[in-house]
């Protein structure tokens, strides 16, 4: 014989079920808001090229804001068609990581695989080239995820984060100075992986953890 408390319990009704799917729903709705402006954008005066380099030029920005003040800001400035970033994931979970010299900080930093998309090509296309000459795998299968930013008061520069499936060995021949050290990561380990200190850029560990979420909600 059913339970009748059981049977009779609004928390098990398709009506209270439907209402709370809706109410979380309406929640995300007003968070997003929250994350709105109602702010126009200051005036640019003038925009000045003040330092060039290979890969970057230095630009100062003469703005004035609503409320009438005025600033001058410097921001670093791209060159080329934009960059990528790889989070390559095999069947069992594991996330490939290549450990690389960075001249900026002066050691070798683990993170995931990157870099600046060639002409002609879209970002799906150069995820893979990249992929082949860092790791020595390519994916039958790239998404995109996301578009991040570093230091956007200072930066102007984006990168694409993008997902690659179905992993098979798969070489080409790069640009770097040696063979980067690749390196298998359960995803699971990802607090493991902080501990450590071999992994301290912003963007990878960004990336990382929002493998963990994809691959957690499949």
């Amino acid at each position: 014989m059913p339970d009748p408390t059981l049977s009779n319990s609004p928390a098990n009704t398709p009506t209270d079920l439907s209402t709370r799917d809706t109410s979380e729903t309406l929640q995300d709705s007003d968070l997003l808001k929250r994350l709105l402006s109602s702010r126009q954008g200051p005036k640019i005066h003038q925009r000045q090229r003040v330092a060039d380099s290979r890969l970057f030029h230095i630009e100062a920005i003469d703005l004035e804001f609503s409320n009438g003040e005025t600033r001058q800001y410097e921001r670093l400035v791209g060159k080329g068609y934009g960059a990528v970033m790889v989070a390559a994931v095999t069947t069992d979970h594991q996330v490939i990581l290549v450990k690389e010299y960075a001249a900026g900080t002066e050691c070798y930093e683990l993170g995931l695989p990157k870099g600046l998309v060639d002409p002609g090509e879209d970002h799906l296309t150069a995820a893979n080239r990249e992929l082949m000459e860092e790791t020595g795998f390519a994916a039958k299968s790239v998404t995109k995820m996301t578009e991040m930013s570093l230091a956007p008061a200072y930066m102007s520069h984006k990168i694409q984060l993008l997902l690659a499936q179905d992993i098979y060995p798969q070489t080409a021949k790069g640009d770097e100075p040696e063979p980067p050290e690749v390196v298998f990561w359960p995803i699971n380990k990802l607090d493991l992986l902080i501990q450590s200190g071999q992994c301290t850029e912003a963007r990878s560990l960004a990336g990382l953890f929002m493998l963990r979420d994809k691959l957690a909600n499949l």
